[in-house]
């Protein structure tokens, strides 16, 4: 089973109240994301190609 090593999203706010996710990318072809406030709740797992696709629409 993966083991996710979470970091916090460069783009999240440092406000404790704040909408904020953390991103893991140690797994290979995978990026998993979750929301910072949860950490033991659900995990969206996408393929590092749909997250750089997501990433590019969004600085874009």
């Amino acid at each position: 089973m993966e083991s996710f090593e979470f970091v916090k999203s460069s783009y999240s706010d440092d406000q404790a109240d704040s909408e904020c996710v953390e991103v893991a990318t140690n797994v290979a072809g995978t990026v998993a994301v979750r929301d910072s406030k949860q950490g033991d709740g659900p995990v969206i797992r996408v393929t590092a190609t749909a997250w750089a696709d997501f990433a590019a629409a969004q600085a874009g």
